[in-house]
């Protein structure tokens, strides 16, 4: 037996492939450990330049006092990223299940005594695809990962079931472009699976992770705003508003488009994530995405100051200051948190079901942060009294 750990860097996607990692490694009989592991597995992200950065910088940490440190996920993918680390570093150049059974395989299995290990977390992320066709002109993502791939529906909601009958009351679908999903062979199309999955006896929330908005189609919505248990909260990438800079990126949609995509889901929680500094951005473009955000009233946008990635099309531009980019992404990041207070203040005086997911916090229905008191796992009514700048603080109901 070893004891290992695990570590992710990145998006939902990249924790649910740890996940994978750490189930199949507790599955063979090795031990859990938050520190001391003599198996650290770091899955990286490479995103930014600055992912790739701490990435290295993770790995090169765990190498001090583990045996064997396993690099896996996106950025092991790029060629030369962990070139010069320590010796005791295993570079997979895996991501997903494959990462899995390459780690699982160097390890060695002692017996399958813990398959059925509950995860900590009150939420389980369920990835339901994997890799992306698109090709936008500032994404590494299709090269690390691949082209689109599907599970099967029915193996995505025997996961479901299993993953509810580990304790999780609210299930995350994710993937690295969910809207991709397709089982053709079982003729169930993504809104399908939606539906099936929400409708599953003992899930109580159900979350997509993101949603690219030229999926967002009229059975999309529907599906959406029909299943009781699905959360009227979507993180839908932007980019950018302005249209000149969406088609140096290669998007598929005007900032118009887009606004009419999501037009039918008025009401809901809507987040999004914004590049700043794009090399066809000028300040009058800037000034387009900051209109269009808050036109959408769009509460948490995820700021990431462009980043060239090797192997894109705009991997030699980088035309834009890192001051200007600062500036922006300052901007943005100010408007963001006061979209976020105008929507908490609007819920004084409600209620809703807080899912508790750590001691006096949790999230509601929508997906905003409240502040309140209960049983960490549990659901709990919850009225809400205030706001403070963490989110909107409540009492039990």
């Amino acid at each position: 037996m070893a004891t290992f750990q695990t570590r992710f860097l990145g998006c939902k996607v990249s924790f649910a492939d740890a996940q994978a990692i750490r189930e199949r490694l507790l599955a063979d009989g090795h031990e859990e450990v938050s520190e001391d592991g003599e198996i650290h597995v770091v899955n990286t992200c490479c995103v930014t330049h600055e992912a790739v950065s701490k990435s290295r910088q993770a790995a090169s940490r765990a190498a001090r006092s583990a045996r064997t440190v396993y690099v896996t996920g996106c950025a092991s993918n790029l060629e030369r990223a962990f070139a010069g680390t320590a010796p005791n570093v295993v570079v997979s150049g895996r991501t997903g299940d494959e990462a899995a059974a390459f780690v699982a395989g160097h390890v060695g299995a002692i017996g399958c005594v813990n398959a059925e290990h509950r995860l900590e977390r009150v939420r389980a992320f369920v990835k339901i695809q994997d890799g992306c066709s698109f090709s936008c002109a500032f994404c590494v993502i299709p090269l690390v990962r691949g082209g689109t791939r599907s599970r099967t529906a029915g193996a995505v909601l025997a996961e479901i079931r299993r993953r509810v009958a580990q304790g999780h009351r609210e299930i995350v679908l994710t993937g690295v472009n969910l809207g991709c999903f397709r089982d053709r062979a079982a003729g169930v199309t993504f809104a399908r699976l939606v539906r099936e999955a929400g409708s599953i006896p003992g899930v109580e929330r159900l979350r997509l992770s993101s949603i690219e908005v030229n999926h967002v189609d009229d059975a999309l919505v529907s599906a959406l705003l029909e299943t009781p248990t699905v959360s009227p909260h979507l993180h839908v990438p932007l980019q950018s508003g302005d249209d000149a800079v969406l088609r140096a990126m290669g998007r598929r949609y005007t900032a118009a488009q887009f606004e009419r995509r999501l037009a039918p889901l008025a009401g809901l929680n809507l987040t999004t994530d914004v590049i700043v500094g794009f090399p066809a951005e000028d300040d009058a473009a800037f000034e387009r995405t900051l209109a269009l955000v808050e036109r959408l009233g769009m509460t948490k946008a995820h700021v990431f100051p462009y980043s060239p990635r090797p192997g894109t099309r705009t991997a030699d531009a980088d035309a834009v200051s890192a001051h200007a980019k600062r500036e922006r992404g300052a901007r943005l990041r100010a408007l963001s948190g006061e979209l976020s207070r105008r929507r908490w203040e609007t819920r004084v005086g409600t209620t809703d079901r807080v899912l508790v997911d750590r001691p006096g916090r949790g999230y509601a229905d929508d997906y905003t942060p409240w502040l309140v008191e209960g049983e960490v796992g549990a659901f709990v009514a919850a009225r809400a009294v205030g706001v403070a700048d963490e989110g909107v603080v409540a009492v039990a109901a």
